[in-house]
């Protein structure tokens, strides 16, 4: 059975060997030293001033935006994974809804204009599958409006961006470590800013709000413990590794999936970490017609994502008619650090005599 993706897992000897340093350290949680050696070392390969090691990526997205003090009304984009609209859900924000690109599938200043009102308190949008529009526009745009502008950088791991680190654009950038990303701690998130004092506010918020013994703010548990941490170590020791076969694997599919298949428009300036492979049908007969192929042969690719956050049952309808459009056309192949490109060409030529 292929899935869209594999866990990595490392040889477990190395595992157990940080595991053996917990058992002698004794300390399991509260920005143990596996904790704190996994920030440091993460802070200098992302490229980032300064790096928070959260429980995961939601949680991440929620202190970012309790860190803000966003409120009210807040631009997000309808075409990302749920969590990047119920992080703003359960901080009692309200999602306005900003359409697409057809080409980037992100929310470039054009869409953001288009709903811009003077009750806007922010920004929320996704570098989505690890692409990105033109941030420096969308930079640029948020400080003459005089808001924050919140990256939800979930998928984009290792990206640059007009050759510096996609997490260094805008206020704050979030990123989630769960177990099917290309950079995994098991469970495991992060939030990055710039900003010093935003930063040590966010630690706070963390840990219950607290310094010490004296409480300062009402905060909440985002912390994560050193055995996922001892995770992230040892896979970022096979980070280099891991990113050659996805890119080996990407590459076979560009080269050889029929032309009829449409590929997203990657930003020219962006430096990609092949976190996904998502490919766009004509039309979403045509996508179910090759996902039901497919499963047929155990072949489990993912329409990911559908449908468009837009669309949600438990939200008012605002419409975004190319969101909803890509959504019902876009699935992500499968794409891992093991998949064996015998299994990818299986993968294609059955995509290829379907199309």
């Amino acid at each position: 059975m292929l899935q869209v993706t594999k866990s990595y897992l490392p040889d477990i000897k190395e595992y157990i060997a940080l595991l053996n340093q917990i058992w002698d350290n004794g300390q399991l949680t509260n920005d143990g030293p596996l904790v704190l050696e996994l920030e440091r070392k993460l802070a200098e390969y992302l490229e980032v001033e300064n790096f928070l090691y959260v429980s995961n990526g939601t949680i991440a997205l929620q202190l970012a935006i309790k860190g803000l003090e966003l409120k009210g009304d807040i631009i997000t984009t309808p075409f990302s994974y749920c969590a990047t609209t119920t992080a703003l859900i359960w901080e009692y924000c309200q999602p306005v809804f900003a359409d697409i690109s057809a080409t980037s599938l992100t929310c470039e200043v054009s869409e953001l204009n288009s709903v811009w009102t003077n009750k806007i308190q922010g920004v929320l949008t996704t570098h989505v599958y690890g692409n990105s529009g033109n941030l420096v526009d969308q930079e640029n745009w948020a400080k003459d409006k005089g808001i924050p502008l919140l990256y939800d950088g979930a998928h984009a791991f290792g990206v640059k961006h007009h050759g510096k680190s996609i997490f260094t654009y805008g206020d704050v950038s979030t990123c989630s470590f769960h177990a099917t990303k290309l950079f995994h701690t098991i469970e495991g998130g992060a939030v990055m800013t710039n900003n010093s004092e935003l930063a040590e506010k966010i630690r706070g918020i963390r840990s219950f709000g607290h310094k010490g013994d004296h409480y300062f703010t009402a905060g909440i548990n985002g912390k994560n413990s050193e055995f996922h941490a001892a995770m992230g170590l040892v896979n970022l020791n096979h980070l280099d590794e891991i990113k050659a076969h996805r890119q080996a694997v990407s590459e076979y599919y560009e080269s050889n999936l029929s032309k009829q298949v449409n590929r997203l428009a990657w930003n020219s300036f962006n430096m990609r970490n092949y976190s996904y492979f998502p490919v766009i049908f004509d039309s979403e007969r045509i996508l179910e017609k090759v996902v039901d192929t497919l499963n047929k042969q155990n072949i489990f690719p993912r329409r990911y994502f559908y449908p468009a956050l837009n669309e949600l049952p438990y939200l008012e309808y605002q419409s975004c008619p190319i969101a909803e459009d890509i959504s019902r056309r876009v699935v992500c192949l499968p794409l891992s650090a093991e998949i064996s490109l015998a299994d990818v060409q299986r993968i294609t030529q059955i995509i290829n005599s379907v199309v």
